[in-house]
């Protein structure tokens, strides 16, 4: 069944980043896909935006369950224009102290989760179409105690580089964005800590966190014709805070434990 409206199908999609891109791409006229590993959420997002968006659940490191998703797209709305990949895990550790099922669990999610991403789009995806993966800050800028969300999250700007080369022939364009510190559940862990949310802020030269919307205007861009000579590009969002230095997450924990066993 095909749509006259362009489809986009956004991974990761029932809340932050995903779930501010899916309602501004529904705004913009898009048939809206959610897809995230809630399924429930994701179907209630879809019901939020009215029809003919829909939700499904979807395990971004299964190929088999990434390849079905795609099918059921394409087979209900018509061949896909857009896709974003919003869905992230991070596993904060030392390498010393970091266990390898932490190491395998984020790389899975971010990286082999963005390679699979790019592999379903490639079959699914009409000439033209467009990827937007979304990366990190820490794609470029190493913390301590972020070895597995660093190394993932450069992963998958290598990646956005390779997939723009590949699919450029069939005019698809493949760009990322990198986030700094943006308000959504993924990063809800770190306003618990005393101190780190205010650090990260200090090293922002624009002095304030970011907010979905923020990220989703600039996803809009990347999928518009406005960006239409723009491929393997990762755009930085992050207030400025590329250009000085990332918090130090193990000593914000040291100093809350310290704390702790004080009181």
């Amino acid at each position: 069944m095909s749509t006259e409206n362009p489809v986009s199908v956004v991974i990761g999609g029932a809340s932050g980043i995903g779930w501010a891109t899916a309602q501004l791409m529904a705004e913009r006229g898009d048939t809206v896909v959610i897809a995230d590993l809630d399924g429930d959420a994701a179907n209630t997002r879809a019901a939020e935006l009215g029809h003919p968006a829909s939700g499904h659940h979807v395990q971004v490191t299964d190929e088999t369950v990434m390849h079905a998703l795609f099918d059921t797209v394409t087979t209900q709305h018509g061949p896909i224009d857009t896709v974003v990949d919003c869905a992230g895990i991070s596993r904060p550790g030392t390498l010393a102290d970091l266990t390898l099922d932490d190491w395998k669990t984020t790389l899975d999610v971010c990286l082999t989760g963005a390679f699979l991403t790019v592999k379903e789009a490639a079959r699914s995806l009409r000439d033209g179409g467009s990827v937007v993966l979304v990366a990190s800050l820490n794609g470029r800028q190493p913390g301590v105690a972020m070895g597995a969300y660093c190394s993932a999250k450069a992963g998958v700007l290598m990646l956005t580089e390779v997939a723009a080369m590949e699919l450029a022939p069939r005019g698809i364009r493949v760009n990322a964005v990198n986030p700094g510190f943006v308000h959504t559940p993924l990063t809800h862990g770190a306003t618990l800590v005393p101190g780190l949310v205010e650090e990260y802020i200090e090293n922002t030269p624009l002095g304030r966190a970011g907010t979905p919307a923020d990220i989703a205007r600039t996803i809009g861009f990347l999928t518009s014709p406005a960006a239409s000579w723009m491929t393997g590009a990762a755009i930085d969002l992050d207030g400025g805070a590329h250009t000085k230095r990332y918090p130090d997450i193990v000593a914000r924990i040291a100093d809350l434990t310290a704390g702790t066993e004080t009181s």
